[in-house]
């Protein structure tokens, strides 16, 4: 009997132990899906030149990896749900990484687009899964609050990081490093889940809902690209046309989902005051981040004249400070609940924002940028916390892949918007200044930082209005005490 209960307590103190090891495992996973989308951007004029490569085939090295990403999101997470989390999330890995030694090797425009498309149906899959999995090794108490915010800080650094990283390999190995780089993390990341995380899935009706597919798919697939054409004028129909063809097949999938036995998307999931909060917070962040990282990088490169690597060097701040305040709202999430935190940050974005919007041709780096890259940290560490775990709040257990793949999902395609408006109004701007001269470019940079402004503040009504979580909810260590229950 004394046997039988110290090996109980033996069990009961690993199993903490072993819930962290699978966080470092899942969160190097979600690393790697993040920074796979902003790693490529500075090595796109030396692998253009390298592989003969057109203007137009050049936007699709980007492009293909956002649309496919984006358009199999939804079905990725519930692929996870019915078939396993931890067998997608392992198979999604190997994919992954095979489809990144592809990249690396591709002597054709056409192979290098292909492994790209690619990169982003694994990464759909890869996603979803991981943070599904987060669910199960954390399913509830304080250590819950703290693995989602390491987790959820990832979506600010892997942006970051992606650019640092694809700044020092064009600048001192090869692009293709921008691809093989990927091989040894999707190995760790394999490696570590399988030894580390159990299995979990939907216990009831298995069954896919393939009009719902179909329609979110294409749907998605379509605003993702929309937006992407946006980038060189809204009047384009290769613009205006895709993102209408997008909102109404969105718009038939939402009926499809009210009318079908088993949903792709039961609305229930999306629909929730609290989990609304985090999609909409999700997808306004997003357009912040992605978009207002995009030209930031662009300001210390054209206009302060760094170089890839030290560009990415000198983003590193805002990484650091994103990092370090998520822990302590993470440590305080039980005494701050989830309205304060994602209500205040979107105010340090807006400052961060308008900060720049004092960017000149004369500018410097330690007047114009550190002070903006310092608080635009304090705010995403603000609102990514509280994000991902409202994102999964009072989920149904079998829902949680595709929940997580909804907040992913409004982050996606947030950036997709906010880059190609972003990019329409500084076109916009720099032409009304003249157009020819680094002080008309920074006036367009200016204009798209007042935008960015007012697209954080957005984020304060929806938090104040939508969350009505307590915040006892996030204290306790009973499992019983989460948000999330996994079986």
């Amino acid at each position: 009997m004394a046997l039988a209960t110290a090996t109980t307590q033996v069990r009961q103190e690993n199993k903490p132990q072993k819930a962290w090891w699978a966080l470092i495992f899942l969160a190097l996973a979600q690393l790697m899906v993040v920074l796979d989308g902003t790693i490529v951007n500075l090595a796109l004029p030396r692998l253009q030149t390298e592989m003969g490569i057109s203007d137009s085939a050049r936007s699709w090295v980007v492009t293909a990896y956002a649309l496919a990403f984006g358009a199999f999101l939804l079905l990725g997470g519930r692929i996870a749900d019915f078939w396993g989390r931890k067998r997608t999330f392992i198979v999604a890995s190997v994919g992954f990484a095979a489809a990144s030694f592809v990249g690396g090797i591709a002597q054709q425009t056409w192979e290098l687009i292909g492994a790209r498309a690619l990169q982003g149906v694994f990464a759909a899959l890869l996603a979803p899964a991981a943070l599904a999995l987060l669910t199960v090794a954390f399913p509830g108490g304080k250590d819950r609050g703290t693995a989602f915010a390491i987790f959820g800080s990832i979506s600010g650094v892997g942006a970051a990081i992606g650019v640092l990283l694809g700044g020092y390999l064009t600048d001192y190995a090869s692009w293709r490093w921008c691809f093989f780089v990927n091989i040894p993390i999707a190995i760790i990341a394999f490696i570590g889940v399988w030894l580390t995380v159990r299995e979990s899935k939907a216990e009831g009706s298995t069954k896919y809902d393939w009009p719902g597919v179909v329609l979110a798919a294409l749907g998605l697939g379509s605003l993702v690209y929309g937006f992407t054409n946006a980038e060189h004028g809204w009047g384009a129909p290769e613009a205006w046309g895709f993102i209408l063809a997008g909102v109404v097949l969105l718009a038939l999938f939402v009926l499809v989902e009210k009318k079908v036995k088993h949903p792709l998307l039961p609305l229930r999931v999306a629909t929730e005051r609290n989990r609304a909060a985090a999609f909409f917070a999700s997808f306004l962040s997003g357009a912040v981040l992605i978009g207002g990282i995009l030209f930031i990088n662009y300001y210390i490169q054209i206009v302060l004249g760094f170089a890839p690597f030290p560009a990415g060097i000198a983003s590193l701040p805002m990484t650091v400070v994103l990092i370090a305040t998520a822990a302590v709202v993470a440590k305080n999430l039980p005494k701050l609940g989830a309205k304060i935190p994602t209500a205040v940050g979107p105010v340090f974005m807006a400052a961060s924002m308008l900060w720049l919007t004092r960017v000149s041709a004369e500018g410097s780096y330690a007047v114009n940028m550190l002070p903006a890259l310092i608080l635009m940290g304090m705010g995403l560490g603000m609102v990514f916390v509280p994000m991902q775990n409202l994102a999964l709040f009072g989920v149904d257990k079998d829902d949680s892949g595709v929940a997580s793949a909804l907040v992913n999902a409004s982050q996606q395609i947030g950036g997709s918007l906010g880059i190609a408006l972003f990019s329409s109004i500084a076109a916009a701007a720099t032409a009304a200044a003249g157009g020819a001269s680094m002080a008309a470019l920074t006036a367009g940079y200016s204009a798209v930082f007042l935008w960015a402004a007012a697209v954080a503040i957005l984020i304060i009504p929806i938090a104040l209005v939508l969350i009505r979580i307590d915040r006892t909810t996030f204290s306790g260590s009973d499992a019983d005490a989460a948000p999330v229950h996994l079986g």
